[in-house]
């Protein structure tokens, strides 16, 4: 039975954020800077290998194993406001749950803060509105780890405010993606900020059976798998192995997402 181990009080519980405008450009002290222009979907290539994906005796992550995945391309940053509302102008599609709500950093004010308050399946549609799709989570993960080898975080086994947004940070809320380093494949944000939709179903002992090769997760299930953690998520949430679900349906102003594509 899945057991929500994050979510139900920080998220689901809908906690009162404050506003805060991050500029793309800005640095982390200038806070409430405008907004620069809308960035670009860059996109990096991520070199197909082999890495230990999980970590031994931590439930749900648990065992940790072997897998290798094919090189493909990842989102350098989350989805933004800006790029989503392009997509719902474009096909039609409603604009996300919180659109327009500045505490949740939500709409045009906000173009470069992650998109949040979409579904899986709102991230499902953008993703093949773009020609890309969701990442599977071993893509996501093994892109996350950014080449390190059984660390806890993209830039090592520590985690301090000057690498993400989550709890520690005191930000109150989303920033503008880029606001922090990289890591070292390039990607932003593969810890904190908004845990991010992946294409997998979820089920807590699918390591136990795992395949080797691009793994994609169950054929079925009732929940959707989240990564990376958040701006309100603490430290052992943000770890680049740990896991999480949510119902496809559900949307959330924690929750957004990134795309992957196909190298051919």
């Amino acid at each position: 039975m899945f057991t929500m181990r994050v979510i139900p009080k920080a998220v689901i519980g809908m906690l009162s954020i404050l506003a805060l405008d991050f500029a793309i450009s800005s640095s982390q002290s200038d806070q409430g800077a405008p907004e620069t222009s809308a960035v670009q979907a860059e996109v990096i290539l991520i070199p197909g290998g082999e890495f230990l994906m999980g970590k031994d005796g931590e439930g749900d992550c648990s065992p940790a194993h072997k897998v290798y995945v094919d090189s493909f391309y990842m989102d350098k940053y989350e989805v933004t406001n800006a790029q989503y509302a392009k997509f719902c102008e474009e096909t039609g599609r409603g604009l996300p749950e919180f659109w327009g709500i500045k505490e949740f950093h939500n709409g045009p004010d906000f173009p470069n803060h992650p998109v949040v308050g979409i579904s899986w399946r709102d991230a499902e549609g953008y993703a093949e509105w773009a020609g890309k799709r969701l990442p599977i989570e071993a893509e996501w993960e093994y892109a996350a780890r950014g080449g390190l080898v059984d660390m806890n975080y993209p830039h090592g086994d520590e985690l301090d405010s000057s690498q993400a947004n989550y709890t520690l940070t005191d930000l109150e809320g989303t920033v503008a993606v880029g606001s922090f380093p990289p890591n070292g494949y390039g990607l932003h944000d593969m810890t904190g900020n908004v845990w991010e939709w992946v294409a997998d179903y979820y089920a807590k002992d699918y390591y136990e059976s795992s395949p080797r090769e691009n793994p994609t997760g169950p054929e079925k299930g009732r929940f959707k798998v989240i990564r990376g953690g958040g701006w309100h998520s603490g430290p052992s949430c943000n770890r680049v192995y740990y896991r999480n679900a949510l119902s496809p349906n559900w949307v959330d102003f924690a929750v957004g997402f990134r795309c992957v594509k196909d190298k051919h």
